[in-house]
């Protein structure tokens, strides 16, 4: 029967007394330690996507579940939501999907079918010398995430006498912009490009997006030795 088949895998593959390395494993970032399949030895948890097995379980905190469901695919099985739900993990932690999220103050992503994208909340611009600001520098502002241009005390006289100039040479901006480009990988994180002007100096300038069209297939589970 199917409730019997957990005991008759415990019964093959655990033994009492438990021989586990007196050191515990180095676990990567956002995979905890637990209990093996066995209630034996502690392992680290699997994370989504990765494969699992009766011994190395994923992790529950997760709200994940060892998914058996393609395994008669030839897939082998893996971790997944107990609800079936697509997810993604990003350093760490896993988000649902459609959920939006920001990893840090200059980027906002957001989750979708497996993968993520972000856009930056930051400008990307490159600010080239001009009659106004012949050395333009970029400098982290303190209480500011993003970074600003900012032109030497060298060159003030120059600007002013530039914008005074430039003051009578306005005229309205039409925004253009390319079509952003495919993901720079296949799978995990990459980038995307395209040519635009849509920034407050009305200049081209080339943005970057990031990218993940899918989670890189995992490395398959090992087996530890049963003594």
């Amino acid at each position: 029967s199917v409730m019997a088949l957990p005991l008759q895998v415990r019964a093959q593959l655990c033994s009492r007394p438990c021989y586990c390395p007196w050191v515990p494993p180095r676990c990567p970032r956002g995979s905890p330690l637990v209990l093996d399949g066995c209630g034996c030895c502690k392992i680290c948890a699997r994370r989504l996507g990765e494969h699992c097995d009766f011994l190395h379980v994923c992790d529950q905190s997760q709200g994940l579940i060892c998914d058996f469901s393609m395994a008669s695919a030839g897939v082998g099985a893996t971790c997944n939501f107990e609800d079936s739900e697509e997810g993604c993990e990003v350093h760490g932690r896993v988000y649902r999907d459609g959920e939006v999220f920001q990893p840090s103050c200059k980027l906002q992503c957001r989750c979708l079918d497996g993968g993520f994208t972000c856009v930056p909340l930051c400008q990307e611009d490159v600010r080239l010398p001009t009659p106004d600001c012949p050395y333009p520098r970029r400098v982290e502002t303190p209480g500011k995430c993003c970074p600003e241009w900012i032109c030497d005390a060298r060159d003030q006289h120059l600007r002013r006498d530039a914008v005074a100039a430039s003051s009578l040479l306005s005229y309205p901006c039409q925004e253009w912009s390319t079509e952003w480009s495919a993901c720079s990988v296949t799978c995990g994180v990459g980038f995307s490009t395209r040519v635009s002007n849509q920034n407050r100096y009305c200049r081209l300038e080339t943005q970057r997006r990031l990218c993940m069209a899918g989670p890189c297939p995992a490395l398959p589970a090992a087996f530890p030795a049963v003594s």
